[in-house]
């Protein structure tokens, strides 16, 4: 995968790290996201998962809930990795997925309880970080 270098001088792109135990687990133990997020709890995309099954079930309360975890999990981790409140965090890059992918599930959960300004708020930060990721998510 290539991450092409900014020629706008701006912020270089934000790599989240990979932790392939998590990934393994879910993909060769069928592990469910909620085993998963309690075993790794920095792990982002449990609770993108976890917050996408409570939104298809109507439990717009709790898959809020789960996406502001995984939100500020995710924050955490880009700010561990240089991330400075702004610049590209790529869509192509595996480990920065679960954030991207929690990011608009806040977006989404908060439109369906009515939090409108936190609602454009997200999804304008998602297109900001990653216009691949909004194109993907934003539907």
């Amino acid at each position: 995968m290539a991450i092409h270098k900014n020629l706008l001088d701006g912020p270089e792109p934000t790599l989240l790290p990979e932790d392939e135990q998590p990934y393994r687990m879910m993909a060769e133990q069928s592990a469910s996201p909620t085993q998963v997020a309690a075993d790794f709890p920095t792990f982002c995309l449990a609770w993108a998962m976890l917050s996408d099954d409570a939104f298809t079930a109507g439990r717009y309360v709790e898959s809020y809930a789960y996406a502001r975890t995984g939100y500020h999990r995710g924050l955490d981790a880009l700010r561990r990795s240089g991330w400075r409140g702004h610049g590209p965090i790529p869509w192509e890059h595996r480990g920065n997925r679960g954030f991207l992918r929690c990011l608009a599930a806040l977006a989404r959960a908060a439109g369906a309880i009515n939090e409108t300004e936190e609602a454009e708020r997200c999804w304008e930060f998602l297109k900001d970080s990653s216009a691949e990721a909004y194109t993907e998510l934003k539907q």
